[in-house]
């Protein structure tokens, strides 16, 4: 699992943990994930792990929102036992958005989310108004 004394990590209400970062950003020391959830505009670079992509541009919202909902919960069912990385390339709005929608899914009401993840990962996270709106109406397939 995660160390979240390392940084950039989120514990969930259940203590699952994911980390989230900025592409821009070196790798974290550390262990590798185990599976990463990439949020751009493009095909994000190789890993050595397994990892999906969700084309989601910069300050927008998921290009497809039924694939976002899938790769999501994908990324928070694995979380329960494996190191999981979710990232955009500043580790913010789009991570952000990303992690809040991963507390939703972990039972933090929607409408709380959005302050979850800013007090517990990075106090600017979810940069705009369209991906707090996102988060307040988000409920995952299957919900």
């Amino acid at each position: 699992m995660w160390d979240p004394a390392a940084g950039g990590v989120l514990a969930l209400p259940s203590g699952r943990l994911v980390r989230g970062r900025g592409l821009r950003r070196p790798v974290p020391p550390g262990p590798e994930p185990q599976f990463g959830l990439y949020l751009l505009g493009r095909t994000p670079p190789p890993t050595s792990w397994e990892s999906r992509w969700l084309r989601w541009p910069d300050f927008r919202l998921p290009a497809d929102r039924t694939a976002a909902a899938a790769g999501l919960r994908e990324a928070w069912e694995r979380a329960a036992d494996q190191r999981v990385e979710i990232a955009c390339g500043g580790g913010r709005g789009r991570t952000g958005t990303a992690l809040a929608c991963l507390a939703v899914l972990d039972g933090v009401p929607p409408a709380a989310a959005v302050a979850y993840v800013r007090e517990r990962y990075d106090r600017h996270a979810v940069e705009t108004p369209w991906q707090r709106r996102y988060v307040q109406a988000f409920r995952g397939p299957g919900r």
